[in-house]
């Protein structure tokens, strides 16, 4: 059985939902349709025509890539030009391209968590919280032979969880009261006649993200004709999402092991250092791509090197001057979302009788070689 092109793109945004992009994000489907069946979809970090003519030898049938396809406003679609030949052979041959980019930045268990993990950080946060997932609170009331059911259906639905523990909740026993009228169907009475049941108050705290699916999964479970339930906003810190990652280093290290530690795990040709390659160092900031505009939140937190991207002449300088050593391994470090995307997705289809293959894009797309 193969899968939807809409029930693949479910499945990344279960990991990195839309209302984690940055705002002005270009993400979505760019071209094509997910209407259709995919029986192979390829994860790749750029769009490039080698990436589009890998795509057609491979029978590829879906692209997700972190890099958009359409960026810039489009004046013109030249199918002798460069760009107008990715877009001419993508729809020739029916290959659809989604991007996921700064919702898979933010996302937990996502690119900038994938790269505090690949240099061993420890006790990792977000270096840069820009949004809090709100809590609230569900109240339902439920008949006592449902409590069960319908208690760990909104459990993993996302509701329940404090911290590390989940399917927290808080019950109380009482008696509900309700008359079944004209047109009415109970499942508990008769029309008519005022019904007392012994029901179950059950209380569970969970973020605003996750609202939606829990109540599809308390209707879904719940007997009633008409459930009666309460969404109550809470007064307190949701979990934070955002850009980049802090954390430690298992051991300290000087700048230059740390250096040579980053071009092992992304095999690299070079990188650009800034600071005392002989300087000790421990707590690291992480930014995926261009991490140009959070030198100062990796300064702010206490970093003492900033591995990232796209660094310029001047925000170097700067940071020297504060401080802060900087590792610039490049935009295309980001690559690693190749293989971890793509292996979260195969579990996804698999997991859910789906034959649809996941393939990852071999070409390189690295504009930049050191010589």
């Amino acid at each position: 059985m193969l899968a939807h092109g809409q029930t693949v793109i479910q499945y990344v945004e279960r990991l990195a939902p839309k209302s984690l992009a940055m705002e002005g994000d270009k993400i979505g489907l760019h071209v094509g349709t997910l209407q259709k069946k995919v029986k192979k979809v390829m994860v790749a970090l750029d769009v490039l025509e080698s990436v589009v003519d890998e795509a057609i030898a491979e029978g590829v049938d879906l692209i997700v890539a972190h890099h958009a396809v359409i960026y810039r406003p489009l004046k013109h679609i030249r199918t002798d030009l460069a760009a107008g030949r990715v877009f001419e052979k993508l729809i020739k041959h029916d290959i659809a391209v989604y991007t996921a980019h700064t919702n898979l930045d933010v996302a937990v268990g996502g690119i900038n968590d994938w790269l505090a993990e690949a240099i061993g950080l420890q006790n990792v946060e977000v270096l840069d919280v820009i949004h809090r997932d709100a809590w609230k609170k569900l109240v339902v009331y439920v008949p006592q032979s449902h409590r069960d059911a319908v208690f760990q259906a909104v459990c993993q639905a996302g509701a329940g969880s404090v911290g590390n523990y989940s399917c927290c909740s808080f019950q109380v026993e009482g008696t509900g009261t309700f008359l079944p009228n004209e047109g009415t169907n109970p499942y508990i009475g008769q029309q008519g006649q005022l019904e007392k049941v012994e029901e179950v108050r059950l209380e569970l705290v969970l973020p605003a993200s996750r609202q939606s699916a829990v109540i599809k999964a308390l209707l879904a479970a719940h007997p009633y004709e008409e459930v009666a339930y309460d969404i109550i906003p809470l007064d307190l810190p949701g979990t934070g999402y955002g850009i980049g990652r802090l954390g430690e280093l298992p051991n300290e290290m000087t700048l230059r092991e740390l250096a040579e530690l980053v071009k092992a795990q992304f095999q690299l040709g070079g990188l650009r250092v800034v600071g005392d390659l002989q300087r000790t160092v421990k707590k690291v900031a992480v930014v995926g791509g261009d991490g140009s505009s959070f030198v100062s939140k990796a300064i702010f937190r206490g970093a003492d090197v900033y591995l990232t991207g796209d660094i310029g002449y001047h925000t170097a300088h700067d940071a020297q001057a504060d401080g802060l050593s900087i590792i610039d391994a490049g935009h295309n470090i980001e690559k690693i979302m190749k293989q971890k995307l793509a292996d979260y997705l195969l579990a996804q289809l698999k997991e859910n009788g789906y034959e649809t293959e996941v393939a990852t894009s071999k070409v390189h797309t690295d504009p930049f070689v050191f010589v």
